[in-house]
């Protein structure tokens, strides 16, 4: 393997007397060095912003949520809780009611859902730090909106001359509702105290309030949910917690995770991830056939050569292993510097902010080992290929000569 290994560095970082081959070999490791650059560089940038993302669903998202197998609402007594407290591995649980709900505001409408939330609610989300204005109290009837609603209907915080009126069918009364409105809905005045902005959807979405509130005015007993949110420890595993959860409850409930509560944005962010990393591949192969051709030249080349070295004893494998051996030193040395500069760059980019994309915001790029595999295995692997092919012309050389 020395022998190989030994005449394929002679061949990579000497000149050859032909200067047309080593341009064509420095035009390959560049095309190697750009290729893996802009891949580590691209998958970095759809890290960061693929974290930018969920770092706004993830202020609103539990790490795990109880949800009923059929239907709006599910059983929660007392002794439930407390069995569901003492399972290793969660932090802490919040008690929720949610439903559709109609809003009036000074001859303005929307359609939301209302969030009826327990006084944990902030120990398992980090809602309080995406809101203007406080959270809720229970001294009196308060919401807190989003802000796409807010600014629907033209909500201000803390405005007690014009209140919010929040409206729900009540249950069973759906058949009078073109006979008397006014008995066919809950209705309940509120103030706003706050307004959340976490993302356009979200904020259009949800009005949170006390779950006493949310309770009285959907007409609920103390044991009746909608769901419950869970967080759990750093070190605790997901899905043996899920599990546990599943075997206190049985088949009444359903245990979803973050990825699963947001599945869409999940599946839309690694399909662009996915598209990108294909379109990117397709480059570095083209950049790998530059050295596949280099090779193939620099065969054509040293054919007198290789006649020597047949002469001299050197079998078709040890000199097929050669050309092999110098196609991946290429790929692997252009591919290395590429990797350590893209690195370097991200690197460069996360401490002194480079690229904005706002005055007050950079552009959002992360490093991580998984990107810096990709890397690594996707330019191995197509190098290895352009190299195998392109040594397997040593045999017709041999042929020729």
């Amino acid at each position: 393997m020395k022998f190989p290994f030994y005449i394929a560095k002679r061949y990579l970082f000497s000149k050859s007397s032909n200067n047309a081959i080593n341009i064509i070999t420095i035009i390959a490791a560049i095309g190697v060095f750009a290729g893996a650059f802009s891949l580590f560089i691209v998958l970095s940038g759809f890290a960061g912003l693929k974290d930018f993302s969920l770092s706004f669903s993830n202020k609103f998202d539990p790490d795990l949520k109880i949800l009923p197998s059929s239907g709006k609402t599910f059983q929660f007594p007392e002794n439930k809780a407390e069995e569901l407290a003492e399972i290793e591995g969660i932090s802490s649980f919040s008690q929720i009611i949610e439903e559709r709900i109609f809003l009036d505001y000074r001859n303005k409408n929307h359609t939301a859902f209302i969030k009826g939330v327990d006084k944990n609610y902030q120990q398992v989300t980090q809602i309080d730090s995406a809101i203007a204005g406080s959270w809720l109290t229970s001294s009196e009837a308060q919401v807190v909106v989003g802000n796409t609603i807010s600014r629907k209907l033209g909500l201000s915080i803390f405005n007690y001359q014009n209140l919010l009126n929040v409206m729900v069918p009540r249950p069973g009364k759906g058949q009078i509702t073109g006979l008397n409105p006014g008995q066919a809905f809950n209705q309940e005045k509120v103030i706003v105290s706050g307004i959340y902005s976490v993302n356009e959807e979200l904020d259009d979405k949800y009005v949170f309030s006390n779950l006493d509130f949310a309770r009285n005015l959907l007409e609920l007993d103390e044991t009746t949910f909608s769901g419950v949110e869970i967080k759990i420890t750093p070190e605790a595993d997901a899905d043996v917690v899920t599990d546990k959860i599943k075997a206190l409850f049985g088949d009444e409930i359903i245990v979803k995770n973050r990825a699963q509560l947001n599945e869409m944005l999940y599946k839309m962010l690694n399909t662009e991830n996915l598209a990108v990393y294909l379109i990117f591949t397709l480059v570095l192969i083209i950049a790998l056939f530059n050295v596949a051709g280099s090779i193939i030249m620099v065969i054509l080349d040293k054919r007198e050569n290789i006649k020597t070295l047949f002469n001299l004893g050197a079998s078709e494998s040890q000199i097929k292993r050669i050309f092999f051996t110098q196609g991946m030193l290429m790929t692997i040395i252009g591919g290395a510097i590429g990797l350590f500069a893209a690195i370097l760059l991200v690197y460069l980019q996360l401490q002194f902010d480079l690229v904005m994309i706002t005055p007050s915001l950079p552009y959002p790029v992360a490093i991580t080992l998984e990107n810096i595999l990709i890397v690594i295995l996707t330019i191995g692997i197509l190098g290895l290929i352009a190299s195998f092919i392109a040594a397997g012309s040593s045999r017709k050389a041999l042929k020729a000569v």
